[in-house]
């Protein structure tokens, strides 16, 4: 398990796919701010392809987040889009409503930074986000990242186009512990 302040991140169980589906994604508004692409609802009991853990799919990393005290499930991590050659990542997470507004965030990025950079060897970390989601702009720059670019009217979310945010950092930039 990878430890950061308050949360771990731990491998998916099964057990945790039926909370993250019903908490993050059966909600229209969370699924639709959440995910690239149109929400759409998953017949219960199917494989959803956003939860499930493929094994095989080398680009993409997913985590549960739990509470450290207690190992309570509170949320989803992920590096994805990894690019070997270039030694670049994405990162994303998503926190359950009653997660929200605890410093979970920040320890989630602070955890999945250390996996990036010291457990893959990666160079680059970025994160798209939202214009309007002020906790992961700010989970992102108590973690050092910096705002390298606004992509303007890109994302078409509920019948609007919004902003999103294009956050970047640097292995030699990165402080572990910094974030606070």
């Amino acid at each position: 398990m990878l430890k950061a302040g308050k949360v771990g991140l731990r491998a998916r169980f099964d057990d945790d796919i039926p909370i993250l589906r019903t908490e993050l994604y059966d909600d229209v508004v969370n699924g639709s701010r959440a995910e690239g692409g149109p929400w759409r609802p998953i017949t219960p009991g199917s494989k959803d392809p956003r939860l499930v853990v493929d094994d095989k799919e080398p680009g993409h990393v997913p985590f549960s987040v739990v509470e450290l005290e207690g190992g309570t499930l509170v949320g989803t991590a992920t590096l994805w889009g990894i690019d070997n050659h270039s030694r670049a990542a994405h990162i994303g997470l998503g926190l359950l409503p009653a997660a929200r507004g605890k410093g979970y965030g920040t320890d989630v990025v602070a955890a999945l930074c250390h996996y990036g950079f010291v457990v893959r060897g990666l160079h680059r970390l970025q994160i798209e986000t939202l214009a309007d989601n002020h906790a992961m702009l700010r989970a992102a720059e108590r973690n050092g990242f910096v705002r390298e670019g606004v992509l303007r009217s890109s994302a078409w979310v509920l019948g609007e186009f919004l902003d999103e945010v294009l956050l970047g950092l640097l292995a030699h930039e990165w402080r572990p512990g910094a974030a606070g």
